[in-house]
């Protein structure tokens, strides 16, 4: 409970009763110029990394790392914060792709998580984080975005996050994905 005695779900939502909402994307299949029109069209106000590395290997997505993402986010008004807490670590992050080799797909071209993974992350990473605060991050207008790397939402951490979110505090998802 909070501390005015409402639920965390009900303190997740602005004055009026306004529900806050949240859509995640990825870096695969974006330009930087496709990216932000699809923040913009989505009404983003601000990109919640959860990538636990802030750069992207090659340069057709070096928009995406840190400082060039950032600058850019911040020239289209758009705000940024990283959220390393909710990013898998890096044994998690190899138990994936030893299962990618497994089924002889890429990462970039990978289209679900590993049932281990999903188990794993969901009891080591996303059952001991307050996504209550990271709720309140939300903007009152607009919409906040998860951010990782791989295309398909349900191919990477941020979908259980949000599906966690959705789930615990009524809030609207929405996955942006490239054209």
């Amino acid at each position: 409970m909070a501390a005015s005695g409402m639920s965390m779900r009900e303190s997740a939502r602005p004055e009026g009763g306004t529900i806050k909402r949240l859509a995640t994307v990825g870096v695969y299949g974006f330009t930087v110029e496709d990216f932000l029109s699809s923040l913009r069209e989505a009404d983003v106000r601000l990109l919640l990394d959860v990538r636990q590395r802030r750069g992207v290997r090659g340069s057709e997505y070096a928009w995406a790392n840190a400082k060039r993402l950032e600058a850019a986010l911040a020239d289209a008004g758009i705000g940024y914060r990283h959220h390393s807490e909710l990013a898998p670590t890096t044994e998690l992050r190899q138990l994936q792709y030893r299962e990618d080799d497994r089924l002889g797909v890429g990462k970039r071209s990978r289209t679900e998580l590993a049932p281990e993974y999903r188990e794993r992350y969901i009891g080591e990473i996303l059952d001991r984080a307050d996504l209550g605060e990271l709720v309140a991050e939300l903007p009152d207008e607009g919409a906040g975005a998860l951010f990782c790397v791989e295309r398909d939402p349900q191919a990477c951490h941020r979908s259980l996050i949000a599906d966690r979110i959705a789930a615990e505090y009524s809030t609207p998802v929405s996955h942006l994905r490239p054209s």
